[in-house]
């Protein structure tokens, strides 16, 4: 024989096995398609005119609603002008530009040509002097020369590569205040 406790348990059972079986039946709703919209609403589908949806589950997942912009009706004015690519700028102000740009290329120049002929002093046409400890470590010397080497031809090719910099912006050929610097390469 059951004992009491057991029976109320058995209650308990058939009471949540009996509350399952109606979730399903809560599910099957007749459910009404109005365009993008649905809805499980005889009346509200029967006023707007939809369809029933027979077949398969539906799952809907409700998003945001779309913001609704207003196009402009005529451009903003403000007091300067909107830049984008397709707009141009006044010659004026190119100018201007191209004479900031040319007088930063100088400056940098002038500072590449100073670099250069300390690089070229330091290498001294590949035998500079010895410092401490290189008498003695012949290999160290070497490291040097050859770090001194690689300054060297940085160095020259940073001004190459200003200069070319230069003749491409002014369309020109090279600064008048370069001429002494490609007579002495």
């Amino acid at each position: 024989m059951l004992t009491l406790n057991a029976t109320h348990m058995i209650r308990g059972l058939v009471a949540c096995l009996a509350g399952l079986c109606l979730v399903p039946a809560q599910a099957q709703e007749r459910i009404y398609r109005c365009g993008n919209e649905y809805t499980n609403n005889a009346e509200v589908a029967k006023s707007r005119g939809c369809k029933l949806m027979e077949g398969g589950n539906i799952t809907i997942i409700q998003g945001p609603a779309p913001q609704r912009t207003v196009a402009p009706s005529a451009p903003r004015s403000s007091s300067a002008p909107a830049r984008n690519g397709n707009t141009r700028t006044d010659s004026t102000e190119q100018r201007a530009r191209d004479s900031d740009a040319r007088a930063i290329l100088e400056a940098e120049l002038r500072r590449a040509e100073e670099r250069l002929v300390e690089a070229k002093k330091a290498y001294a046409n590949g035998e500079p002097e010895k410092q401490g400890i290189e008498s003695r470590n012949y290999q160290r010397y070497l490291d040097r020369v050859a770090e001194l080497k690689a300054a060297l031809a940085r160095a020259e090719s940073d001004v190459t590569s200003i200069r070319n910099e230069l003749n491409r912006h002014s369309g020109a050929g090279a600064p008048a205040g370069n001429a002494a610097g490609n007579a002495a390469k």
